[in-house]
């Protein structure tokens, strides 16, 4: 029982002085607003993928939540692990098309599967 317990808590964050396993990439959660419609995102989305995959092959892109504002405007909440902020700035700044809002690094993840259920 214990281990499975274990097995649903997510793993320590990088910050963590208990964790004994060795530091894990870091992750952030980039917000950005584009300058194009939300037509004309799927051509874009696979300019970064290509982006990624040629120039900055230390960036992983985990996934992307994309919301359209009332005024049209399209936005994205990013994950991505990277080896430091400054380049997942440099694959925006490559990318274009857009602005970035925020970066937060993750300090770790929760789900409703990792908690009690009372």
């Amino acid at each position: 029982m214990e281990e499975m317990e274990a097995e649903r808590r997510p793993p320590p964050c990088k910050h963590d002085p208990r964790s004994s396993m060795v530091p894990r990439m870091p992750r952030y959660l980039v917000e950005r607003t584009f300058t194009v419609s939300i037509e004309d995102m799927p051509p874009v989305a696979t300019r970064s993928k290509r982006i990624v995959n040629t120039a900055f092959p230390d960036i992983t892109w985990e996934h992307s939540h994309v919301v359209v504002q009332d005024d049209g405007r399209v936005r994205t909440f990013c994950v991505y692990a990277a080896p430091d902020e400054a380049m997942v700035r440099e694959h925006s700044k490559e990318l274009g098309e857009h602005v970035i809002d925020v970066i937060h690094e993750i300090a770790g993840d929760v789900s409703p599967e990792d908690l009690p259920d009372s």
